[in-house]
């Protein structure tokens, strides 16, 4: 299996698809670590913010997958 990046807080389902699909990227990226990714939740959930995790690799970056509070 290929090796790749996590940082920030990013959703463990996030990792597991990324392993599981098996794309060419180098990794997963939560930049900013947003209010409401996973470690950052806030104790009133309105508070929380809309956030998207990146994929990254060679040819730039992308949206991977986008929550919302």
């Amino acid at each position: 299996m290929g090796r790749h990046i996590v940082v920030g807080h990013v959703p463990a389902q996030d990792v597991r698809r990324l392993l599981s699909e098996r794309q060419k990227i180098l990794g997963l990226a939560d930049p900013g670590m947003s209010m409401g990714s996973p470690g950052m939740e806030h104790p009133d959930p309105t508070r929380d913010l809309a956030y998207a995790v990146m994929a990254f690799g060679i040819d730039g970056a992308k949206v991977f997958a986008r929550y919302e509070p």
